[in-house]
């Protein structure tokens, strides 16, 4: 057995090195760049982005999410505004403040990817509603929260852990010998009913969240 080394810096990824079955290095998570560098990038005429389309079963109308990034110096993209349209009229004030306040943080600070966190766990009182596949959401603002998350996502800002192999194996499985009109309960992490008993603990096939953590 050889002499233990000291480690001073700080680790930022990993491996087994032993030839065959090694496990490979975990890359870490990209550093956010700092607020103040954010604030001093002046807004192009012209912006990149993405327009999500999402629907309220209570309402007649779609509500479509435009969410435009500025690019970044080292060439990622960073989200700069929201803007959301809809020919429903009933939301038009409070879907207004939202998309400026929303705005407003992408602006001010590196901390975005608490915004959909946020958005995700509210619920409307008058009820959720299932998405087309099944997926459930607790409001409209959960299903906005929900396009900004995948947004983060898709540039890069935010990085959404799978799941254990193994734990994806053993939920499939329950998945597929429980009845098709039957549903998992409800996760209070990330409001999906996909919280399932695996190995006697209760475990969302979702999102991760254990009772056992």
């Amino acid at each position: 057995m050889g002499a233990a080394h000291r480690i001073d810096q700080k680790i930022t990824a990993w491996e087994v090195a032993s030839g065959a079955g090694a496990v490979p290095a975990v890359p870490p998570a990209p550093e956010p760049p700092p607020a103040h560098a954010v604030r001093a990038i002046r807004r192009p005429e012209v912006l990149q982005g993405e327009t999500y389309k999402i629907r309220d079963p209570l309402s007649d109308h779609a509500y479509y999410i435009t969410i435009n990034d500025i690019p970044l110096p080292d060439g990622r993209r960073w989200p700069r505004e929201i803007f959301i349209n809809s020919k429903c009229m009933e939301n038009f004030a409070w879907i207004v403040a939202l998309t400026r306040v929303i705005s407003a943080v992408f602006r001010a600070t590196e901390d975005v990817a608490f915004l959909a966190e946020e958005l995700r766990s509210v619920f409307d009182p008058r009820g959720g509603y299932f998405k087309p596949g099944g997926k459930y959401m607790p409001s409209l603002v959960a299903d906005i929260g929900a396009c900004l998350e995948q947004h983060l996502v898709s540039i890069g800002v935010l990085q959404k852990e799978a799941l254990p192999p193994e734990v994806t194996a053993k939920a499939a499985t329950i998945v597929a010998s429980q009845d098709t009109e039957k549903k998992g309960k409800l996760c209070s992490k990330c409001n999906q009913f996909a919280v399932v008993r695996l190995d006697g603990c209760e475990t969302c096939v979702e999102c991760g969240w254990s009772k056992c953590g």
